[in-house]
């Protein structure tokens, strides 16, 4: 019997499949752990670069690169020296390419720059820690804005904290801070990165702070403005961002977490606060309305771009701030104008708390700060 020819397709996959020079196997990479925290508190860090002529570790709190050693097996390793219990963030420089660490899934959230974050304990639970005591619950909002511009389909958000225990149908209205990121961030910034829902969880569980609430918004009035570092290069932007974002936070923000949530409207039960960019934004819709917010802070404020024409006026009696917190990391680039932006309210007479902590620009110090002026707050 003659059989019928094979269909062509069928006839391919049948075919033995020969490969006339067999590609050799990558190695595979030897088992090893990415980040060690030692005894004496120094963190040994690796990573496997066989191919790499130079490896180096960027890591937040330090100067500059820190040079790693290759091995035997293709791995470059670098010890720190001793470190505070903290959470840092970093990344390997590779040939002077950043790199991910590929066996650490903690990440931070960010519009421009992503980095690795690894929590050093200390010999008690900090602040920033998981930790068995009450927690609060996150709620995030998304909503239609007529404000912030370069939104897909105008799609703006906002994140809320609400304290262990928080009754919906409470007599009493719980107080509001309203808590803003900083460039390049996004509105998830103060929680996945910054950790202040645990930070709050803490305060509240040992009696330090008042249980309140925390909204956290998107921090831009145009998104144009996180494209690129240069748009810190051109004011008239830098103004129009500022001004969007107070007028979305006031108008949108706002009133949806009015009417959502069980929240005082006095001012005396609002507070506003931000780092950076977001120190910027606080501490000039704060200080433009002072029948609003009664609790105005600033953390390493780009104050340099604050536009004092509108505070030409700024009066301590008419403003009758509770509290006006500024603080910065005496390593930080901004120090300098934010010590400025101080004298600048002094000669207004406004009291004004100072703050000056060791630290750069980064969130180990925006932590810190966050655990000491969040117990001043709405107290009476």
């Amino acid at each position: 019997m003659r059989l019928a020819p094979l269909p062509a397709a069928l006839a391919l996959f049948l075919l033995p499949v020969f490969s006339p020079a067999q590609t050799p196997a990558a190695p595979r990479p030897p088992a090893f752990d990415s980040t060690t925290v030692n005894p004496d508190h120094t963190v040994t860090f690796k990573f496997y670069a066989p191919t790499a002529t130079k490896v180096s570790l960027a890591l937040s709190g330090t100067a500059g690169p820190q040079s790693m050693e290759k091995g035997a097996d293709d791995v470059w390793s670098v010890t720190t020296s001793a470190v505070a219990p903290q959470i840092y963030d970093y990344h390997f420089d590779v040939d002077d390419r950043p790199q991910l660490d590929p066996k650490n899934t903690q990440v931070t959230t960010n519009l421009l720059n992503i980095s690795n974050l690894l929590d050093v304990p200390g010999d008690a639970p900090q602040p920033w820690e998981p930790q068995n005591i009450p927690h609060g619950e996150m709620h995030h909002h998304i909503y239609t804005t007529s404000v912030v511009t370069g939104l897909a389909q105008n799609q703006s958000d906002f994140f809320v904290y609400t304290p262990p225990g928080y009754n919906p149908k409470a007599k009493k209205k719980y107080p509001v801070l309203y808590l803003l990121h900083g460039f390049s961030d996004d509105a998830s910034g103060w929680t996945v990165v910054g950790k202040a829902n645990l930070i709050l969880d803490s305060l509240i569980a040992q009696g330090k702070a008042k249980p309140m609430l925390v909204v956290m918004p998107l921090g831009y009035g145009n998104m144009s403005f996180v494209r690129t570092h240069s748009s810190w290069d051109n004011k008239a932007a830098v103004y129009s961002n500022t001004e969007l974002q107070s007028k979305a936070l006031l108008t949108e923000v706002l009133p949806r977490v009015e009417s959502s949530y069980r929240v005082s409207k006095n001012r005396e039960d609002r507070a506003i606060a931000g780092l950076s960019m977001g120190g910027l934004e606080a501490l000039s819709t704060g200080l433009n309305n002072p029948d609003t917010f009664a609790y105005v802070v600033g953390l390493s404020s780009a104050a340099a771009s604050i536009d004092r024409t509108k505070l030409a006026n700024l009066d301590p009696r008419s403003a009758n701030l509770k509290l006006l917190w500024i603080a910065c990391g005496t390593e930080d680039h901004l120090l300098e104008p934010n010590r400025d932006f101080i004298t600048f309210l002094k000669s207004k007479n406004m009291p004004v708390t100072v703050i000056e902590t060791p630290g750069m620009h980064d969130w180990m110090v925006w932590r810190d700060n966050l655990t000491h002026f969040t117990p001043l707050l709405f107290q009476k």
